[in-house]
């Protein structure tokens, strides 16, 4: 049973903390800080963070690492870019004809762009999480 009232607790931590984040950004040092200056929606980052911890564990260092990481990548892509590159490998992904999906493979314009954000990815992980 306490088993469960700590897990309950850490749950609750954790909203508590990304609540905390959504309203004004959250750094890697655990304090609060100013919104950050980019265009990235407020569920574009929720939905990155969420996806994040969902991979990397549900904890409050997990959290601020998760931010961190957006935080980083929003400072390196403008949206615009970032959505164009997520859509790309969703595209990358479907089945179907490979004649009419070979432009999200195979053309130069579309590797820069996947290129691009899992440069951006790389570096957010490496100054994020180590």
């Amino acid at each position: 049973m306490r088993d469960l009232h700590a897990k309950t607790r850490s749950i609750a931590a954790s909203r508590t903390l990304a609540a905390a984040y959504l309203a004004g950004g959250f750094l890697v040092s655990g304090s609060l800080a100013p919104a950050r200056a980019n265009d990235y929606p407020t569920v574009a980052v929720a939905d990155y963070v969420l996806g994040c911890m969902a991979a990397n564990g549900e904890t409050a260092t997990v959290l601020r690492q998760c931010a961190c990481s957006i935080d980083l990548v929003a400072s390196l892509l403008s949206y615009d870019d970032y959505t164009q590159a997520e859509t790309v490998l969703r595209m990358r992904q479907v089945a179907g004809d490979d004649e009419k999906m070979a432009i999200f493979r195979e053309t130069t314009a579309t590797k820069v762009m996947v290129d691009r954000l899992r440069r951006a990815q790389v570096d957010a992980e490496v100054r994020c999480f180590y």
